[in-house]
Protein backbone atom coordinates (compact mmCIF):
# COMPACT_ATOMS: atom_id res chain seq x y z
CA UNK A 1 0.00 0.00 0.00
CA UNK A 2 3.09 2.57 0.58
CA UNK A 3 4.25 2.05 -2.75
CA UNK A 4 0.85 2.43 -4.36
CA UNK A 5 0.66 5.83 -2.19
CA UNK A 6 4.12 7.26 -3.25
CA UNK A 7 3.25 6.10 -6.82
CA UNK A 8 -0.04 7.84 -7.02
CA UNK A 9 1.38 10.89 -5.32
CA UNK A 10 4.34 11.38 -7.79
CA UNK A 11 1.32 10.43 -10.75
CA UNK A 12 -0.77 13.10 -9.55
CA UNK A 13 1.98 15.45 -9.36
CA UNK A 14 3.57 14.75 -12.94
CA UNK A 15 -0.21 15.11 -14.27
CA UNK A 16 -0.66 18.39 -12.10
CA UNK A 17 2.55 19.48 -14.16
CA UNK A 18 1.35 18.28 -17.27
CA UNK A 19 -1.55 20.51 -17.20
CA UNK A 20 0.08 23.64 -15.97
CA UNK A 21 2.53 23.04 -19.21
CA UNK A 22 -0.78 22.60 -21.56
CA UNK A 23 -2.52 25.06 -20.29
CA UNK A 24 0.02 27.84 -20.04
CA UNK A 25 0.47 26.74 -24.40
CA UNK A 26 -3.83 27.31 -24.73
CA UNK A 27 -4.21 30.39 -22.72
CA UNK A 28 -1.36 32.06 -24.21
CA UNK A 29 -2.29 31.18 -28.15
CA UNK A 30 -6.11 32.03 -27.25
CA UNK A 31 -4.83 35.78 -25.66
CA UNK A 32 -2.47 36.32 -28.23
CA UNK A 33 -5.05 35.61 -31.80
CA UNK A 34 -7.44 37.66 -29.61
CA UNK A 35 -5.26 40.38 -29.24
CA UNK A 36 -4.24 39.91 -32.72
CA UNK A 37 -7.56 39.26 -34.06
CA UNK A 38 -8.31 43.10 -32.42
CA UNK A 39 -5.58 44.81 -33.45
CA UNK A 40 -5.86 44.27 -36.98
CA UNK A 41 -5.87 47.47 -39.49
CA UNK A 42 -7.63 47.93 -42.69
CA UNK A 43 -6.19 50.09 -45.50
CA UNK A 44 -6.67 50.43 -49.53
CA UNK A 45 -3.50 48.25 -49.90
CA UNK A 46 -4.44 45.14 -48.73
CA UNK A 47 -4.53 41.79 -50.99
CA UNK A 48 -7.99 40.64 -52.42
CA UNK A 49 -9.73 39.07 -49.53
CA UNK A 50 -7.51 39.80 -46.97
CA UNK A 51 -9.41 41.45 -44.13
CA UNK A 52 -6.61 43.59 -42.25
CA UNK A 53 -2.93 42.87 -41.27
CA UNK A 54 -0.51 43.54 -38.76
CA UNK A 55 3.19 44.06 -38.13
CA UNK A 56 4.99 42.92 -34.98
CA UNK A 57 8.03 42.93 -33.71
CA UNK A 58 9.69 40.05 -31.43
CA UNK A 59 13.14 38.14 -30.90
CA UNK A 60 15.17 40.31 -32.83
CA UNK A 61 13.35 40.72 -36.26
CA UNK A 62 9.48 41.90 -37.62
CA UNK A 63 6.61 40.05 -38.59
CA UNK A 64 4.31 40.68 -41.23
CA UNK A 65 0.56 39.11 -40.66
CA UNK A 66 -2.71 39.68 -42.92
CA UNK A 67 -6.18 37.96 -42.04
CA UNK A 68 -8.37 36.68 -44.28
CA UNK A 69 -11.96 36.55 -43.11
CA UNK A 70 -13.62 33.85 -44.83
CA UNK A 71 -10.26 32.17 -46.86
CA UNK A 72 -7.50 33.64 -49.09
CA UNK A 73 -7.83 32.49 -52.67
CA UNK A 74 -5.62 29.43 -53.06
CA UNK A 75 -4.72 27.29 -50.06
CA UNK A 76 -1.10 27.79 -48.64
CA UNK A 77 1.20 24.74 -49.18
CA UNK A 78 1.82 24.74 -45.12
CA UNK A 79 -1.06 25.63 -42.57
CA UNK A 80 -0.62 25.40 -38.50
CA UNK A 81 -3.35 24.44 -36.49
CA UNK A 82 -4.12 25.17 -32.89
CA UNK A 83 -5.84 22.70 -31.69
CA UNK A 84 -3.76 20.39 -29.28
CA UNK A 85 -3.18 22.34 -26.62
CA UNK A 86 -6.74 22.75 -25.84
CA UNK A 87 -6.71 18.77 -26.42
CA UNK A 88 -4.23 18.28 -24.09
CA UNK A 89 -5.35 20.71 -21.44
CA UNK A 90 -8.43 18.97 -21.56
CA UNK A 91 -7.29 15.23 -21.48
CA UNK A 92 -4.83 16.27 -18.66
CA UNK A 93 -6.96 17.53 -16.33
CA UNK A 94 -9.48 15.16 -16.74
CA UNK A 95 -7.18 12.77 -15.25
CA UNK A 96 -6.51 14.70 -12.51
CA UNK A 97 -9.65 15.11 -11.75
CA UNK A 98 -9.21 11.03 -11.83
CA UNK A 99 -6.64 10.70 -10.17
CA UNK A 100 -7.63 12.90 -7.04
CA UNK A 101 -11.12 13.46 -6.67
CA UNK A 102 -12.27 10.16 -8.42
CA UNK A 103 -9.94 7.90 -6.40
CA UNK A 104 -10.45 10.10 -3.09
CA UNK A 105 -14.61 10.62 -3.63
CA UNK A 106 -14.83 9.56 -0.18
CA UNK A 107 -12.57 12.27 0.83
CA UNK A 108 -11.79 15.51 -1.32
CA UNK A 109 -15.54 14.68 -3.35
CA UNK A 110 -18.29 13.52 -1.29
CA UNK A 111 -19.63 15.28 1.46
CA UNK A 112 -22.01 13.02 3.31
CA UNK A 113 -23.89 16.58 5.00
CA UNK A 114 -24.43 17.66 2.01
CA UNK A 115 -25.42 14.50 -0.22
CA UNK A 116 -25.24 11.05 1.11
CA UNK A 117 -23.92 8.79 -2.10
CA UNK A 118 -21.64 6.30 -2.53
CA UNK A 119 -18.37 6.86 -4.71
CA UNK A 120 -19.89 5.84 -7.80
CA UNK A 121 -23.01 7.68 -7.59
CA UNK A 122 -21.21 10.85 -6.90
CA UNK A 123 -18.61 9.95 -9.98
CA UNK A 124 -21.43 9.59 -12.38
CA UNK A 125 -23.13 12.57 -10.99
CA UNK A 126 -20.38 14.20 -11.61
CA UNK A 127 -19.71 13.02 -15.40
CA UNK A 128 -23.09 13.54 -16.09
CA UNK A 129 -22.91 17.17 -14.99
CA UNK A 130 -19.93 18.24 -17.37
CA UNK A 131 -21.63 16.43 -20.39
CA UNK A 132 -25.23 17.92 -19.77
CA UNK A 133 -23.17 21.42 -19.23
CA UNK A 134 -21.55 21.24 -22.80
CA UNK A 135 -25.26 19.92 -24.11
CA UNK A 136 -27.04 23.31 -23.12
CA UNK A 137 -24.78 25.60 -23.73
CA UNK A 138 -24.36 24.22 -27.26
CA UNK A 139 -27.90 24.33 -27.86
CA UNK A 140 -27.93 27.85 -26.61
CA UNK A 141 -25.98 29.14 -29.05
CA UNK A 142 -27.66 27.13 -31.43
CA UNK A 143 -30.80 28.51 -31.06
CA UNK A 144 -31.77 32.08 -31.87
CA UNK A 145 -30.44 33.36 -28.84
CA UNK A 146 -26.88 33.19 -31.29
CA UNK A 147 -27.81 35.86 -33.09
CA UNK A 148 -28.43 38.15 -29.89
CA UNK A 149 -24.62 38.29 -28.55
CA UNK A 150 -25.61 40.24 -25.29
CA UNK A 151 -28.88 38.44 -24.53
CA UNK A 152 -26.74 34.89 -25.24
CA UNK A 153 -24.33 36.05 -22.81
CA UNK A 154 -26.86 36.88 -19.93
CA UNK A 155 -28.52 33.52 -20.64
CA UNK A 156 -25.07 31.63 -20.45
CA UNK A 157 -24.80 33.68 -17.08
CA UNK A 158 -27.48 32.88 -15.43
CA UNK A 159 -26.57 28.97 -16.26
CA UNK A 160 -23.13 29.43 -14.14
CA UNK A 161 -24.96 30.93 -11.51
CA UNK A 162 -27.00 27.87 -11.28
CA UNK A 163 -24.22 25.34 -11.46
CA UNK A 164 -22.29 27.85 -8.89
CA UNK A 165 -25.32 26.91 -6.95
CA UNK A 166 -25.72 23.59 -7.73
CA UNK A 167 -22.43 21.50 -7.30
CA UNK A 168 -22.49 22.78 -3.70
CA UNK A 169 -25.22 21.14 -3.40
CA UNK A 170 -23.80 17.99 -4.66
CA UNK A 171 -20.26 18.10 -3.26
CA UNK A 172 -17.63 19.47 -1.00
CA UNK A 173 -17.21 22.84 -1.39
CA UNK A 174 -13.59 21.98 -2.88
CA UNK A 175 -14.59 19.72 -5.10
CA UNK A 176 -17.70 21.86 -5.90
CA UNK A 177 -15.45 24.95 -6.97
CA UNK A 178 -13.21 21.98 -8.74
CA UNK A 179 -16.25 21.04 -11.01
CA UNK A 180 -17.41 24.63 -12.02
CA UNK A 181 -14.30 25.00 -13.44
CA UNK A 182 -14.61 21.51 -15.43
CA UNK A 183 -17.56 22.11 -16.42
CA UNK A 184 -16.30 25.29 -18.12
CA UNK A 185 -13.15 24.18 -19.12
CA UNK A 186 -15.08 21.21 -20.66
CA UNK A 187 -17.37 24.00 -22.60
CA UNK A 188 -14.02 25.62 -23.88
CA UNK A 189 -12.54 22.85 -25.10
CA UNK A 190 -15.93 20.98 -26.87
CA UNK A 191 -15.71 24.82 -28.56
CA UNK A 192 -12.33 23.65 -30.18
CA UNK A 193 -12.94 20.20 -31.23
CA UNK A 194 -16.68 20.30 -31.87
CA UNK A 195 -16.81 23.88 -33.48
CA UNK A 196 -14.09 25.42 -34.14
CA UNK A 197 -11.98 23.05 -35.65
CA UNK A 198 -14.41 21.23 -37.96
CA UNK A 199 -16.15 24.92 -39.27
CA UNK A 200 -12.30 25.76 -39.97
CA UNK A 201 -11.72 22.26 -41.97
CA UNK A 202 -14.86 22.62 -43.88
CA UNK A 203 -13.62 25.98 -45.41
CA UNK A 204 -10.38 24.45 -46.25
CA UNK A 205 -12.46 21.10 -47.77
CA UNK A 206 -13.50 23.77 -50.14
CA UNK A 207 -10.93 25.50 -50.82
CA UNK A 208 -9.30 22.50 -51.83
CA UNK A 209 -11.69 21.11 -53.91
CA UNK A 210 -12.72 25.00 -55.85
CA UNK A 211 -15.59 26.01 -54.05
CA UNK A 212 -15.84 29.19 -52.33
CA UNK A 213 -16.30 28.93 -48.36
CA UNK A 214 -19.31 29.91 -47.02
CA UNK A 215 -18.42 32.64 -44.76
CA UNK A 216 -20.60 31.73 -41.91
CA UNK A 217 -18.31 28.70 -40.25
CA UNK A 218 -15.91 31.58 -39.78
CA UNK A 219 -18.83 33.54 -37.66
CA UNK A 220 -19.74 30.76 -35.73
CA UNK A 221 -15.95 29.78 -35.06
CA UNK A 222 -15.04 33.24 -34.18
CA UNK A 223 -18.29 33.84 -31.59
CA UNK A 224 -16.94 30.57 -29.46
CA UNK A 225 -13.41 31.69 -29.56
CA UNK A 226 -14.94 35.18 -28.03
CA UNK A 227 -16.87 33.49 -25.52
CA UNK A 228 -13.51 31.10 -24.75
CA UNK A 229 -11.71 34.33 -24.18
CA UNK A 230 -14.08 35.20 -21.43
CA UNK A 231 -14.08 31.95 -19.73
CA UNK A 232 -10.82 31.95 -19.20
CA UNK A 233 -9.74 33.24 -16.37
CA UNK A 234 -12.91 32.48 -14.38
CA UNK A 235 -11.46 28.70 -15.35
CA UNK A 236 -7.75 29.65 -13.94
CA UNK A 237 -8.78 30.86 -10.38
CA UNK A 238 -11.27 28.28 -9.87
CA UNK A 239 -8.53 25.85 -10.71
CA UNK A 240 -6.45 27.29 -8.10
CA UNK A 241 -8.77 27.20 -5.09
CA UNK A 242 -8.44 24.64 -3.93
CA UNK A 243 -5.26 25.68 -2.22
CA UNK A 244 -7.33 28.68 -0.74
CA UNK A 245 -10.47 27.16 1.85
CA UNK A 246 -11.31 31.03 2.27
CA UNK A 247 -13.36 30.79 -1.15
CA UNK A 248 -14.50 27.50 -1.28
CA UNK A 249 -15.06 26.44 2.27
CA UNK A 250 -17.36 29.14 3.42
CA UNK A 251 -21.47 29.63 3.21
CA UNK A 252 -21.53 31.92 0.15
CA UNK A 253 -19.15 29.83 -1.75
CA UNK A 254 -21.43 30.04 -4.64
CA UNK A 255 -21.76 33.58 -4.51
CA UNK A 256 -18.13 33.59 -4.57
CA UNK A 257 -17.58 31.54 -7.89
CA UNK A 258 -20.47 33.30 -9.31
CA UNK A 259 -19.01 36.73 -8.96
CA UNK A 260 -15.49 35.41 -10.32
CA UNK A 261 -16.88 35.14 -13.53
CA UNK A 262 -18.16 39.03 -13.51
CA UNK A 263 -14.18 39.65 -13.22
CA UNK A 264 -12.77 38.00 -15.53
CA UNK A 265 -15.16 39.11 -18.28
CA UNK A 266 -13.75 43.17 -16.51
CA UNK A 267 -10.05 42.09 -16.86
CA UNK A 268 -10.92 40.68 -20.80
CA UNK A 269 -12.94 43.94 -21.26
CA UNK A 270 -9.84 46.22 -20.49
CA UNK A 271 -7.32 44.37 -22.20
CA UNK A 272 -9.93 43.79 -25.56
CA UNK A 273 -10.75 46.99 -25.65
CA UNK A 274 -7.23 47.87 -25.86
CA UNK A 275 -5.92 45.99 -28.17
CA UNK A 276 -8.87 46.93 -30.34
CA UNK A 277 -7.23 50.73 -29.80
CA UNK A 278 -10.46 51.97 -28.53
CA UNK A 279 -9.49 53.54 -25.26
CA UNK A 280 -7.84 52.61 -21.90
CA UNK A 281 -10.68 51.50 -19.46
CA UNK A 282 -9.19 51.65 -16.45
CA UNK A 283 -12.52 51.91 -14.39
CA UNK A 284 -12.60 48.00 -15.02
CA UNK A 285 -9.90 47.56 -12.82
CA UNK A 286 -11.28 49.79 -9.79
CA UNK A 287 -14.97 47.44 -10.72
CA UNK A 288 -13.02 44.43 -10.79
CA UNK A 289 -11.21 45.40 -7.53
CA UNK A 290 -14.84 46.42 -5.71
CA UNK A 291 -16.24 42.65 -6.60
CA UNK A 292 -13.17 41.41 -4.82
CA UNK A 293 -13.35 43.20 -1.67
CA UNK A 294 -16.75 42.09 -1.51
CA UNK A 295 -16.13 38.19 -2.25
CA UNK A 296 -13.33 38.88 0.76
CA UNK A 297 -16.65 40.31 3.25
CA UNK A 298 -18.62 37.37 1.91
CA UNK A 299 -15.79 34.53 2.73
CA UNK A 300 -16.05 35.72 6.70
CA UNK A 301 -19.39 37.12 7.01
CA UNK A 302 -21.07 37.61 9.73
CA UNK A 303 -17.65 38.92 10.74
CA UNK A 304 -14.95 40.10 8.72
CA UNK A 305 -11.56 38.89 9.34
CA UNK A 306 -9.09 41.42 10.60
CA UNK A 307 -5.85 41.37 8.15
CA UNK A 308 -2.91 39.31 9.58
CA UNK A 309 0.69 39.39 8.31
CA UNK A 310 0.83 35.81 7.42
CA UNK A 311 4.64 35.37 7.99
CA UNK A 312 4.34 37.57 10.83
CA UNK A 313 5.92 35.43 13.77
CA UNK A 314 3.48 34.37 16.51
CA UNK A 315 3.97 34.01 20.09
CA UNK A 316 2.58 30.31 20.78
CA UNK A 317 2.07 30.86 24.81
CA UNK A 318 -1.20 32.92 24.81
CA UNK A 319 -2.85 29.91 22.54
CA UNK A 320 -1.59 27.49 25.04
CA UNK A 321 -2.34 29.56 28.07
CA UNK A 322 -5.51 30.28 27.24
CA UNK A 323 -8.23 29.08 29.42
CA UNK A 324 -9.91 27.03 25.90
CA UNK A 325 -7.10 25.45 25.46
CA UNK A 326 -7.37 21.94 26.60
CA UNK A 327 -11.22 22.05 24.77
CA UNK A 328 -9.27 22.86 21.52
CA UNK A 329 -6.63 20.04 22.35
CA UNK A 330 -9.40 17.78 22.49
CA UNK A 331 -11.31 19.16 19.35
CA UNK A 332 -7.85 18.59 17.48
CA UNK A 333 -6.71 15.97 18.35
CA UNK A 334 -10.04 14.14 18.40
CA UNK A 335 -10.57 15.51 14.31
CA UNK A 336 -7.57 16.51 13.04
CA UNK A 337 -4.73 13.98 14.65
CA UNK A 338 -5.96 10.76 12.62
CA UNK A 339 -4.39 12.94 9.44
CA UNK A 340 -2.05 14.86 10.81
CA UNK A 341 0.06 12.41 12.81
CA UNK A 342 3.59 11.57 12.34
CA UNK A 343 2.08 8.11 11.75
CA UNK A 344 -1.98 8.77 10.09
CA UNK A 345 -4.53 6.41 11.19
CA UNK A 346 -6.83 7.45 9.03
CA UNK A 347 -7.05 4.75 5.74
CA UNK A 348 -5.59 5.99 2.86
CA UNK A 349 -3.35 9.06 4.01
CA UNK A 350 0.59 7.86 4.89
CA UNK A 351 1.77 10.97 5.48
CA UNK A 352 0.41 14.39 7.05
CA UNK A 353 -1.26 16.74 4.63
CA UNK A 354 1.36 19.58 3.64
CA UNK A 355 4.03 18.05 6.34
CA UNK A 356 1.32 19.30 9.34
CA UNK A 357 1.61 17.11 12.36
CA UNK A 358 -0.75 18.63 15.66
CA UNK A 359 -0.43 16.03 17.77
CA UNK A 360 1.57 18.39 20.73
CA UNK A 361 0.38 21.56 22.37
CA UNK A 362 3.19 23.46 20.95
CA UNK A 363 2.42 21.90 17.77
CA UNK A 364 -1.39 23.49 17.59
CA UNK A 365 -0.57 26.48 19.09
CA UNK A 366 1.80 27.11 16.16
CA UNK A 367 -0.50 26.20 13.18
CA UNK A 368 -3.37 28.06 14.93
CA UNK A 369 -3.97 30.58 12.39
CA UNK A 370 -4.56 27.85 9.72
CA UNK A 371 -6.61 25.94 12.19
CA UNK A 372 -8.89 28.96 12.70
CA UNK A 373 -8.81 29.34 8.97
CA UNK A 374 -9.28 26.07 7.61
CA UNK A 375 -11.50 24.02 10.23
CA UNK A 376 -13.21 27.53 12.15
CA UNK A 377 -13.42 30.25 9.86
CA UNK A 378 -14.03 28.24 6.54
CA UNK A 379 -15.15 24.20 6.79
CA UNK A 380 -11.98 23.40 4.41
CA UNK A 381 -10.87 20.96 7.17
CA UNK A 382 -11.84 17.95 7.95
CA UNK A 383 -12.19 17.17 3.90
CA UNK A 384 -15.44 16.72 3.44
CA UNK A 385 -16.01 16.50 7.45
CA UNK A 386 -15.20 13.16 7.55
CA UNK A 387 -14.49 12.97 11.29
CA UNK A 388 -17.93 14.56 12.07
CA UNK A 389 -16.32 18.26 13.97
CA UNK A 390 -19.61 20.18 14.85
CA UNK A 391 -20.49 23.75 14.59
CA UNK A 392 -19.87 23.75 18.39
CA UNK A 393 -16.15 23.04 17.89
CA UNK A 394 -15.98 24.73 15.09
CA UNK A 395 -16.92 27.98 17.37
CA UNK A 396 -14.88 27.03 19.80
CA UNK A 397 -11.74 27.14 17.62
CA UNK A 398 -12.63 30.75 16.55
CA UNK A 399 -12.97 31.93 19.70
CA UNK A 400 -9.70 30.22 20.71
CA UNK A 401 -8.16 32.09 17.74
CA UNK A 402 -9.26 35.65 18.62
CA UNK A 403 -9.45 35.92 21.96
CA UNK A 404 -5.66 34.70 21.99
CA UNK A 405 -4.89 37.35 19.80
CA UNK A 406 -5.84 40.48 21.28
Amino acid sequence: MYDLAFFMEWASFAVRWLHVITAMAWIGSSFYFIALDLGLRKHANLPVGAHGEEWQVHGGGFYHIQKYLVAPAQMPEHLTWFKWESYATWLSGFALLCLVYYGGAELFLIDRNVLDVSAPVAIAISLASIGIGWLIYDQLCKSKLGDHDTLLMIILYAVVVFMSWGYTQLFTGRAAFLHLGAFTATIMSANVFMTIIPNQKIVVADLIAGRKPDPKYGKIAKTRSTHNNYLTLPVVFLMLSNHYPLAFGTEFNWVIASLIFIIGVLIRHYFNTLHKREGNPHWTWLAAGIVFIIIMWLSTVPKVLTGEDKNASVTTAPFVASAQFPKVRDTVLGRCAMCHANEPSYEGVYHAPKGVVLETDNAIAQHAREIYLQAGRSHAMPPANVTQITPEERALLVAWYEQARK
